[in-house]
């Protein structure tokens, strides 16, 4: 892909996941609220960030000018952040994004949704069993959202948003509903978190397939190749080839590499 790649939030925890490993591989454009410092950046030079809120229609607008596509990371990504900040950094934002690029001509967006934006799934009479090996219920995408807080219920919006951009302007989107994401390791002691650990360099990889592939609209699960997942992610490879390396399997319940596993 030659032409340039908005990265919305690219100060953020998803987004350093991101450059940490593809800074190289694409012409990026990185947007956030706050000036990005160098070492966050990753080589991408600083003339091509662009310091702005996400609800800002012009900033975002000019941010998109001559881009292919948009990587919209950005909003409040706190589970418990209240519904006046959901409404502006996350549907409001969200909205500013979509429309922004239909109106620049750009071809596809990679929306970060949540696993909060189905995360009422896990019912009293679920869990903790389906977070468990020897439990095979799954959710695949298809399903409705069933959010577990107000930060999921604007994820869900993302999706209904890009929906409707999607079959009213013809916009390419998949939306990656995010497991657990940390680095080097799964979330330690956390039954949950390591049913949808979501590594560093498989959310890196799996960004790029969505960069790289061909789609309409799709909802996919973004979570590494565990041994016990209740988030399916058939969807993801056939669709996008994603092809993810790490398992939550291959570490003790502390965290720690069993024994021959080589970790990110």
């Amino acid at each position: 892909m030659d032409d340039p790649v908005l990265l919305t939030g690219a100060g953020g925890r998803v987004g350093q996941a991101i450059l940490s490993r593809l800074a190289d591989e694409y012409d990026w454009r990185l947007l956030d609220r706050e000036p990005i410092p160098e070492d966050r950046r990753h080589g991408v030079p600083e003339s091509a960030t662009v310091v702005a809120d996400v609800t800002d229609d012009a900033a975002v607008a000019n941010a998109m000018a001559d881009c292919n596509a948009v990587i919209h990371l950005a909003g409040d990504p706190r589970p418990d952040a209240p519904w006046d900040s959901v409404l502006a950094n996350n549907i409001d934002g969200t909205q500013t994004v979509f429309s922004a690029a239909v109106e620049t001509g750009v071809e596809k967006v990679a929306f970060a949704s949540s696993n909060h934006a189905v995360g009422a799934y896990e019912t009293d009479e679920r869990t903790p069993a389906m977070y468990r090996t020897d439990d095979d219920y799954r959710l695949d995408g298809s399903e409705l959202p069933r959010p577990s807080n107000l930060y999921g219920v604007s994820k869900a919006s993302g999706e209904t948003l890009g929906r409707y951009y999607h079959d009213h302007a013809d916009l390419d989107v998949v939306c990656v509903r995010i497991g657990n994401l940390t680095e080097g390791h799964p979330p330690r002691e956390y039954e949950r978190g390591q049913a949808m650990w979501l590594s560093h360099r498989d959310c890196a990889h799996l960004f790029d397939r969505c960069l790289r592939a061909d789609y309409g609209y799709e909802i996919v699960y973004g979570i590494s190749d565990n041994d016990r997942k209740y988030y399916s992610i058939e969807r993801a490879k056939e669709v996008l080839g994603y092809e993810p390396v790490d398992n939550s399997a291959e570490y003790t319940f502390e965290g720690e590499p069993k024994e021959g596993v080589d970790g990110e």
